[in-house]
């Protein structure tokens, strides 16, 4: 049985777990101990992807990675990945690179489309550093692969949700979304899924390159926060102008308000075989929304 390293065991891999563990020998880096990940039967690494030198020991540990950690935060360069990569070289007679790696990026690098649909062949253009600091790591990661002949994976993640993780504070707080003639398209996928689409990703033979891994949908921002509204007995978001919106929101906030596209999922579907369980947002979102 192949060993697998996943990095970042967070809510998608431990969705992914189960499905996981029927397939490979899996270990995780961890920062310090997890009881529910061993006694669950994962392998645990100690060590930091922000300290380099205690990454020294991965080298050689597995077949298979999964990169799901973020990049830290400042600057358009991801030191986590770059050192990651760096840590997998092998030391001495015997060690052996992974022969697959995969990566969990954002679909926040092809930044703004003006609501196109957008292909994994579309140029990057990512407008935020964090958008930037996920295009480091994707060319770091491909590079890294092309060299070592390594086959990599590259999932393009939009905004994930599932019935724990959906946006039930802002709606709350009353903060508003964009009047319709001047909203986004945003673009979804369920944790489930996302967790499937990584398992399709590690085990596909023929899996390489780019994928787009959204849903089906195709839904602006505003009406999803209308959705999970009524779903959860709350009130609809008021609706502003863009103007008003900037003198109201954070800059962070704003800047998921001001890219719009539609995401291509059809590579996902043929190469990787997915079949989403949530094909869309009014799929996915509980008819009853617990808000407490």
């Amino acid at each position: 049985m192949e060993r697998l390293l996943i990095i970042g065991c967070g809510d998608i891999a431990r969705r992914a777990l189960p499905e996981l563990q029927r397939r490979y020998r899996v270990a995780a880096l961890v920062r310090s101990s997890d009881r529910a990940l061993a006694d669950s039967g994962v392998e645990l690494i100690q060590g930091d992807l922000d300290d380099a030198g205690s990454l020294a020991t991965l080298a050689g540990r597995a077949e298979r990675i999964a990169h799901l950690a973020p990049p830290a935060d400042g600057g358009p360069i991801d030191l986590r990945t770059r050192d990651l990569l760096a840590a997998l070289a092998p030391r001495g007679r015997g060690a052996m690179l992974p022969r697959r790696f995969v990566y969990l990026s954002t679909s926040g690098v092809y930044g703004d489309c003006a609501g196109e649909w957008v292909e994994e062949t579309r140029a990057p253009n990512p407008q935020t550093e964090r958008a930037r600091r996920r295009l480091d790591a994707e060319r770091a990661l491909g590079e890294w692969g092309e060299r070592n002949k390594i086959e990599t994976v590259i999932l393009r993640v939009p905004g994930i949700y599932a019935s724990d993780r959906l946006p039930l504070d802002r709606l709350i707080r009353g903060t508003p979304a964009l009047r319709p003639e001047e909203d986004v398209y945003t673009n979804h996928i369920h944790a489930d899924d996302l967790a499937a689409i990584l398992v399709a990703a590690l085990v596909s033979k023929g899996a390489r390159g780019i994928y787009n891994t959204a849903d089906d949908g195709s839904m602006k921002m505003g009406d999803f926060f209308d959705l999970v509204a009524d779903r959860a007995g709350l009130a609809r978001p008021p609706r502003v102008s863009r103007e008003e919106a900037v003198r109201r929101l954070p800059p962070e906030l704003l800047s998921f308000m001001s890219e719009s596209r539609r995401l291509v999922n059809r590579r996902m579907k043929a190469e990787l075989g997915v079949l989403l369980r949530y094909p869309t947002v009014a799929d996915g979102v509980p008819a009853v929304v617990q808000t407490a």
